[in-house]
């Protein structure tokens, strides 16, 4: 099996999450910003009333330069602007909603390392951006700077919300069962030094929890470096020195989250989605009869629902194919192993934060261990690694495509390889899984090898 990130080569700017790169290089220098937003407002704007944009942003240094420079690009198309400052993307989507917005804007480079940064939009219905708006918004940018513009007198205006984090920690508790409580629980909480530092250990402790906060000291450098969700271990090492009942890792944009137990152990996406879809089940919550993931959930995953009676419906990698997904078959809860796990009934996109509620909901009543809980079946063997390139396309190797005929043939019907590129790096991703540890370890080195001689200058 084969997967891509990207739309086969008819988007230049935008990839599965909006548009991100490296800041001040490519898309994302003060001038491509400013057009992009230019073109954006070009395209939301649908009417004589006063059109309104919500922009929020993560903690890098990068988003000091990006806001003011889409800022202008609203204005100059005509288009008022609000302007949030940090908050996690999921506070984004709903605020766009609330506020009765015609776009809302989320500067982001999510798990991202500080050097990059990007830019997501959501529609006045919180969701994200089809292929369709994207690519004509791509192409209103190319007609040149001077198109579109508003007349002097129909500029936007600007103006700074300072509410907008209450708003959102008020709509996350509201996830939370009405009369359960978190009183007695220790839980840490890393924030990755990201757009959640404030807002994710406020709820907690409002729920009754002792937080131990981590990740929460950002200077515009330190997102995602060694903390969050895709570096665990402070977080584990926390749960262990202070005891606590749970540890909560959220990513850069607190969009994604990973939990561990209370002997430190890591519990994924794809365990989440089975503890969730299981609890939803049970109370007569669950809608559509399954759950959507990615070719990349584990095959145990799969297993697990089918032995509830329940289905997976796979997409390609990318939340916003998982929310169509969910959209078009009529169910509520959907996500990826990387722990970006969207629940339709509280919000539109993916939320680290109502997403640990609900595992929280689960435990907290009865005063259950975690590990009793979140681990609901073995994980088949899954060996993922990425190779770095610097151009062109290794995939399109005939060294590379032999080597992956071979592999699956190895791997057979109980196994599966999904090889791609992925649409936020210059990354070349080789995941295989089956039964076999051994056979997955040596059937993704072969491949491997492969794209890297492919990639080699």
């Amino acid at each position: 099996m084969r997967g891509d990130d990207q739309m086969t080569g008819k988007r230049d700017i935008f990839g599965t999450d909006g548009v991100r790169g490296l800041a001040n290089a490519g898309a994302m220098t003060p001038d491509g910003i400013l057009r992009l937003g230019m073109a954006v407002g070009r395209v939301f704007k649908n009417g004589a009333h006063r059109h309104r944009v919500v922009i929020g942003k993560d903690t890098r240094l990068s988003g000091y330069m990006i806001e003011p420079a889409l800022t202008a690009g609203f204005a100059a198309s005509g288009m008022d602007v609000f302007l949030l400052g940090p908050l996690p993307t999921p506070a984004m989507a709903m605020l766009t909603r609330s506020l009765r917005a015609d776009l809302g804007v989320m500067i982001s480079a999510s798990h991202n390392p500080y050097h990059d940064n990007g830019v997501k939009f959501f529609g006045p219905d919180g969701f994200k951006l089809s292929d369709e708006t994207e690519l004509e918004i791509e192409r209103l940018m190319k007609e040149g700077p001077n198109a579109g513009l508003a007349a002097a007198g129909d500029l936007g205006r600007v103006k700074r919300i300072d509410d907008a984090g209450a708003r959102y920690i008020e709509f996350a508790k509201a996830a939370f069962p009405r009369r359960a409580s978190l009183d007695g629980m220790r839980i840490v909480i890393d924030c990755a030094n990201g757009a959640g530092y404030k807002v994710a250990p406020t709820v907690l402790w409002e729920l009754g929890a002792e937080v131990k906060e981590i990740g929460v000291d950002p200077d515009g450098f330190n997102i995602n470096r060694q903390c969050g969700s895709t570096s665990t271990k402070q977080m584990q090492d926390a749960v262990l020195e202070y005891r606590a009942d749970i540890g909560i890792a959220l990513d850069g944009d607190a969009d994604r989250v990973i939990v561990c137990d209370e002997k430190g152990k890591i519990v994924d996406g794809d365990q989440i989605l089975a503890l969730i879809a299981k609890s939803w089940k049970k109370s007569d919550r669950l809608k559509g009869g399954g759950v959507v993931s990615t070719i990349m959930a584990n095959m145990g995953l799969e297993k697990f629902l089918k032995g509830e009676g329940l289905t997976l419906e796979r997409t390609q990698v990318g939340d916003r194919y998982v929310v169509e997904e969910m959209r078009a078959k009529g169910m509520n809860i959907g996500g990826e192993p990387s722990g970006h796990v969207i629940l339709s009934d509280y919000a539109t996109t993916g939320d680290g934060l109502v997403t640990a509620l609900q595992v929280l909901a689960v435990v907290a009543p009865g005063g259950r261990k975690i590990s009793d809980v979140c681990r609901n079946f073995e994980p088949f063997p899954q060996l993922l690694q990425n190779i770095r390139f610097s151009g062109g396309n290794p995939l399109a190797s005939a060294g590379v495509k032999a080597a992956i005929k071979a592999g699956e043939e190895k791997l057979g019907k109980s196994g599966r390889l999904v090889i791609r590129k992925s649409g936020t790096e210059p990354l070349i991703r080789v995941m295989g899984e089956a039964e076999d540890a051994g056979l997955v370890k040596s059937v993704v080195g072969e491949i491997c090898a492969a794209v890297e001689k492919a990639a080699a200058p």
